[in-house]
């Protein structure tokens, strides 16, 4: 069953840019070792509120990546331009 992850956070403003970049580099080294994650989405609510929107194949994948990312370079870097954090996931049960 395919899960989406939303993840909703705050960072400045003035570093937007540079979590933008930060954001596709966490997602193509994501890919690269986990094919398992189908769509990456970011965006912007309002100048400080972001949200990251990110689809798995299933609930496995998603486990599999997380146990991998305390050593990740890239996540460290783009979840260090951020703050409050909150992630809830979604197990999709229909779509059409």
């Amino acid at each position: 069953m395919p899960v989406i992850t939303v993840t909703r956070f705050q960072a400045d403003p003035s570093d937007a840019e540079e979590l933008r970049a930060r954001h596709t580099a966490l997602v193509s080294a994501t890919r690269a070792a986990f094919p398992g994650l189908t769509e990456a989405r970011l965006g912007r609510i309002d100048d400080s509120t972001w949200v990251g929107v990110w689809r798995w194949d299933s609930a496995a994948d998603l486990r599999a990546a997380r146990q991998a990312v305390p050593g990740n370079a890239e996540a460290a870097a783009a979840f260090a331009l951020t703050r409050e954090a909150t992630v809830d996931d979604i197990d999709v049960l229909d779509e059409h």
